[in-house]
């Protein structure tokens, strides 16, 4: 089958779906993980791969998918340095959002930060844990991987696993001790070198859409899913936990270490295990969306503007906080989630009919 297009408007239905569905299950997990009623695989617990823990690299898997999309299109139009300029310029401006989002206290930048000890530690806690979370890591990602989104799909492969070996060595000569140490979330500030995986990963999904099709991409997505996200695990069971280790989902039987599928240390085996399912859960959706023409109302709400829906949930999780009672029951529980979801829907839905749509 030739290659296809994305939709009127440049929107591929699937990747619109898959993201949406991806930030629905982000409020899932951050809202309702303040619940000690949910069950602990919603949950994040840094020593194993938990439903919660697959949400963010399916952020980064669309970001490479879209990334790619974008960068080719705009080298036909724009020429090659008009395209990259405008990559580039537009990955600087979402590190400078995160960063002021994540850092809305600035009293470590001043002056006085630098002599007071309690402020320069302070300052130190904000770099390490505050700065990098989801919009950074996102976009000094995107900015690693950058000279290699144009090229062959084995140069990106190839890149893939030079940079996942990197944080291997790292990890073992340095940086999994560290980064314990600092107890850093998302991989720290090294993270971007295995966050790198599902992004490319992404532009690989996006290469078989394109050049085979919805019916001919379903193969070498689910085949290749299902072999790397084997690969993750056995990587996972050269720790210490044993040559059979802990499942994805359940709880490590044996020692931690930099091995174990962590979101919290960016481990090599979690990344990889995440890559895979990524790859298997967007073939899912380009069966239903693009296929099957089955579209769900709440993941095209949120997919056509996840960036504000992001934004958003941070905001409405204040006076939903109010209801966020931790020993309520689980009953209770999700109905306050559910109420949760609903109004970030109700809002970012209004952005939409609007035309307000939050594009970097």
């Amino acid at each position: 089958m030739g290659k296809v297009e994305a939709t009127a408007g440049g929107r591929v239905d699937s990747l619109d779906q898959f993201r949406g569905y991806t930030v629905a299950g982000m409020l899932f997990v951050n809202f309702g993980g303040g619940f000690a009623a949910l069950h602990p695989v919603f949950k994040h617990h840094n020593t194993y791969c938990s439903y919660a823990d697959t949400i963010m690299p399916q952020f980064f898997f669309a970001v490479g998918y879209a990334l790619r999309l974008v960068l080719l299109r705009n080298r036909e139009k724009l020429g090659v340095g008009p395209a990259y300029r405008r990559a580039i310029r537009r990955i600087a401006l979402l590190i400078a959002l995160g960063f002021l989002l994540y850092n809305l206290n600035w009293d470590y930048l001043t002056i006085e930060s630098f002599t007071d000890p309690k402020l320069r530690s302070f300052a130190e806690m904000s770099f390490w844990r505050d700065t990098f979370q989801t919009l950074v890591h996102i976009g000094v990602t995107c900015l690693w991987v950058l000279p290699v989104i144009a090229a062959p799909p084995r140069v990106r492969v190839a890149f893939a696993v030079a940079t996942g070996l990197l944080h291997l060595g790292l990890s073992h000569w340095f940086w999994y001790d560290l980064l314990q140490a600092k107890k850093v979330i998302d991989g720290g500030p090294l993270g971007f070198l295995t966050w790198a995986l599902p992004v490319l990963a992404g532009t690989v999904a996006f290469d078989w859409w394109r050049d085979l099709g919805p019916r001919g991409a379903l193969k070498p997505l689910l085949v290749w899913g299902l072999v790397v996200m084997a690969l993750g695990y056995g990587l996972s069971c050269l720790g210490r936990g044993g040559p059979l280790a802990s499942p994805p989902f359940w709880p490590p039987r044996g020692p931690v270490d930099l091995w174990t599928m962590s979101q919290r240390a960016g481990s090599l085996p979690y990344q990889t295990f995440a890559s895979g399912l990524s790859l298997a859960m967007y073939a899912a959706f380009v069966w239903a969306c693009d296929i099957k023409r089955i579209k769900i109302g709440l993941f095209t709400i949120f997919g056509q503007n996840a960036l504000a829906a992001y934004l958003l949930h941070s905001l409405l999780d204040v006076p939903f906080s109010l209801m966020k009672q931790k020993d309520a029951s689980l009953i209770l529980a999700m109905g306050v989630i559910v109420l949760f979801l609903i109004a970030n829907a109700g809002v970012v839905a209004f952005l939409n009919r609007r035309g307000w749509f939050l594009r970097l």
